[in-house]
């Protein structure tokens, strides 16, 4: 094939690249697995009436984050 470049001798590179890719699109999925988990155990606690001003402060984080994590 016209143009076409003897890669080989970065045949290592490139296989850390797809190495690379495989671990963030599993590391992807598992962000959105837990991402659920957390939104579902939040509204676990509002369903049993504690507040999102109360999980935030639990947590360390404002009660503005607590609502975009119920929102995912």
């Amino acid at each position: 094939m016209a143009g076409t470049r003897d890669l080989s001798a970065h045949e290592q590179t490139f296989d850390r690249i797809r190495e690379v890719r495989d671990q963030a699109i599993h590391h992807a999925r598992l962000s959105r697995q837990f991402a659920a988990e957390r939104r579902d155990l939040m509204q676990g606690l509002i369903a049993q009436g504690v507040s999102q001003a109360d999980i935030a402060r639990e947590l360390g984080v404002t009660r503005q984050a607590i609502q975009k994590m119920l929102a995912c």
